[in-house]
């Protein structure tokens, strides 16, 4: 019976998520964090990181551990330790000085510790955040015809 249960375990793992699929979770997890909305009059991105910060002792834990998912997911896409120690660092002060009352608050606004792990995360892996450097084909323009 064990033998049977480690087979499907065996399974489950090889056919389990693939890397686009963690990618999209970390992007979708670090962008709700970070800059899920736009503040009026300011036009500042700010998540759901900033709003948490406002919950005294607890919405600074939750919005750790949210964080620590990120880096738990990159640690299974390989990162060298370093890069993992950095993004540790990023959560670290991210929570150390967000947990300051008010002070902390306006922090979580403008240091984005997710959105710096996932920068971290993209350049490991060698996603491209915008298209091609180089376009293919050729330029006409419109008016020497």
């Amino acid at each position: 019976m064990p033998a049977v249960r480690s087979d499907i375990f065996e399974a489950i793992k090889a056919a389990g998520p693939s890397r686009e699929d963690s990618l999209a979770r970390i992007t979708l997890l670090a962008k709700l964090l970070d800059s899920a909305f736009v503040i009026p009059g300011l036009n500042r991105r700010v998540g759901f990181d900033a709003l948490l910060g406002l919950v005294p002792v607890v919405g600074d834990a939750v919005s750790a551990a949210l964080a620590s998912y990120i880096i738990w997911e990159a640690r299974q896409l390989g990162l060298p330790r370093w890069k993992i120690a950095r993004m540790v660092g990023n959560v670290a002060v991210d929570t150390a000085l967000g947990a300051i009352p008010l002070a902390g608050d306006v922090f979580d606004v403008f240091f984005k510790a997710n959105e710096r792990n996932l920068r971290i995360i993209n350049d490991h892996l060698g996603v491209t955040k915008r298209g091609p450097k180089v376009i293919d084909g050729t330029a006409v323009r419109i008016n020497e015809r």
